[in-house]
């Protein structure tokens, strides 16, 4: 079984190309891509990441 690095938001926001608070404010919206709460952290599934880049696209 491999294990999958869940990215921060950080990680995120470099990988978009877009400002942190960017992706603060899509997350209120409900927009953005899924990010899931691991106690007080934010993290992202890199795949679901890539998957929402790629429904944008559509």
């Amino acid at each position: 079984m491999m294990r999958v690095r869940l990215w921060t938001a950080l990680d995120v926001s470099r990988f978009l190309g877009v400002p942190l608070g960017t992706l603060y404010q899509w997350r209120t919206k409900g927009q953005g891509p899924v990010a899931y709460r691991v106690g007080r952290y934010l993290r992202y599934d890199p795949v679901g990441v890539r998957a929402w880049v790629g429904e944008q696209a559509a």
